[in-house]
């Protein structure tokens, strides 16, 4: 048994039916109880007020904009790609409906990271799941946070946070500077597969990456957010703004689109052509699965920056939080998803970024060039400020586990854009699977957690209210 053939062995448990259900039920469970999708609105005007006072390192935009650094990123262009090319277009049901409960999932995670943060003298602030595991649970459940602190290391380390973004953005070079692979450097197994192959590109590019994210993560949280407020906003509207133009430039086709999506949610095989193994279970699987490597609801990470922000109103905050999933997941996503799907892209046996690319170069009316050209700068940026949110959750996570004056955690940072090194030679479905399976360990205590909590998310909710309505 190969180590390929085993990452997806454990990849296929740890996303199996138990894990798919906590997700849905405790975001269904937390949609009753706190009603979170009605703040909506209540976020937007809360995001452009400015609040007179509170706690914290960074202001609430700042916190959602390092939030969302760290969730707009491959898994919004290779993410999509992968789960349709898996699941079929029912993928992207199953993601969009993993959204609308996990809108309520980051609003409560994010508001229960404000309430049970810890301040330190010098304006440091520490919160996250780990806190509100331990501090709202009770001492007892230690042993949860700190697991959740190992899986949050992980992940950053060797799954969402380094290797599948630096490998999404080496490749997405590759796809568009030497498609043919002319200039290898050497191959990573016998053979001259795509994946084994390494070129020029990839290693300058690489090369490249990993330079200007040390230059940014060694700066720490505030240097982090200052990037992510320039640069996050600027590329998810021009992103946005090119997948309008290409959904009006093919609009007779968005009917069947939309068709294929609900009719491939409940009878995958029966869009999915020629493609052999796709049921419902694997459309729900690699939906909701690449769907919380997007938006990250109910992950844990999220709340890691929240608790960052400057307010002394939890829910304020959670109202705010929650626009990440939304704009991510319900507008982001949905954008690429629809893009694939009609234009055909996700039946031409193509992986990864390489078939959103294929996407933009049929469906826009400008020179496929280009439009591979814009493709690869928006995932490279998206990408790269992932690597940089990413940094800053699993350092509070060895913060949490080792002490902040631990020795190893001021070091970590090192082995962290080391790990943003390697991450172009390993192969794509390798990484993925890593991914998810880290993804989906470091839900479990998260999820586990909130549904604990959900009565004193509730209460708090009724108490904001009751303010409001004064």
């Amino acid at each position: 048994m190969s180590i390929n053939e085993i990452i997806d062995a454990v990849d296929g448990f740890v996303w199996g039916v138990p894990l798919m259900v906590l997700i849905l039920g405790v975001g269904l469970l937390l949609t009753i109880r706190t009603g979170a999708q009605r703040f909506l609105g209540h976020g937007i005007k809360n995001l452009f007020s400015k609040e007179s006072s509170g706690a914290g390192e960074v202001s609430p935009f700042a916190s959602l904009c390092t939030a969302l650094s760290a969730t707009i990123g491959t898994g919004n262009i290779v993410g999509v790609a992968t789960a349709i090319g898996a699941g079929g277009p029912g993928a992207l049901f199953w993601m969009e409906l993993a959204a609308v409960v996990g809108i309520a999932t980051k609003f409560t995670e994010c508001m229960l990271a404000v309430k049970y943060r810890e301040i330190a003298a010098d304006g440091h602030v520490m919160g996250g799941p780990f806190y509100y595991i331990e501090k709202g649970m009770g001492a007892g459940w230690k042993w949860l946070a700190k697991l959740f602190c190992v899986f949050g290391v992980l992940a950053g380390l060797l799954g969402i946070g380094t290797i599948t973004q630096i490998n999404g953005i080496t490749t997405a070079a590759q796809n568009f500077f030497d498609p043919e692979a002319a200039h290898v450097m050497f191959t990573l197994a016998q053979g001259t597969d795509s994946e084994t192959v390494i070129t020029l590109t990839t290693i300058i590019a690489g090369l490249a990456v990993t330079i200007c994210a040390a230059l940014v993560i060694i700066g720490g949280l505030k240097r982090i957010s200052a990037v992510a407020e320039k640069v996050v906003p600027v590329m998810a509207v021009m992103y946005f703004a090119i997948s309008i133009l290409l959904i009006i430039c093919n609009i007779t086709k968005l009917p069947n689109a939309i068709y294929l999506i609900v009719y491939g949610a409940f009878k995958p095989e029966a869009v999915a052509g020629g493609i052999a193994g796709i049921s419902i279970k694997i459309a729900m699987q690699k939906g909701i699965a690449r769907g919380i490597f997007s938006n990250e609801a109910g992950l844990g990470s999220a709340p890691i920056a929240a608790a960052a922000a400057q307010t002394d109103e939890p829910v304020r905050q959670g109202t705010i939080s929650m626009l990440g999933t939304f704009i991510d997941t319900i507008i982001i996503c949905t954008m690429t998803g629809l893009a694939i799907i009609m234009t055909g892209a996700w039946e031409q046996g193509l992986k990864g970024a390489a078939v959103t690319s294929y996407a933009w170069q049929v469906g826009l009316p400008i020179p496929a060039k280009i439009s591979a050209f814009l493709l690869m700068v928006c995932l490279a940026f998206f990408a790269f400020t992932t690597i940089l949110g990413w940094s800053y959750y699993s350092e509070r996570c060895l913060e949490y586990l080792l002490g902040e004056k631990n020795s190893f955690v001021k070091s970590y940072r090192w082995l962290y854009i080391a790990a943003i090194f390697i991450g172009p030679y390993l192969t794509v479905s390798a990484v993925w699977n890593l991914a998810d399976i880290f993804n989906g360990l470091m839900a479990f205590p998260n999820l586990v957690a909130l549904f604990a909590l959900s009565g004193i998310a509730a209460k708090e909710v009724q108490a904001y209210r009751e303010k409001l309505n004064k």
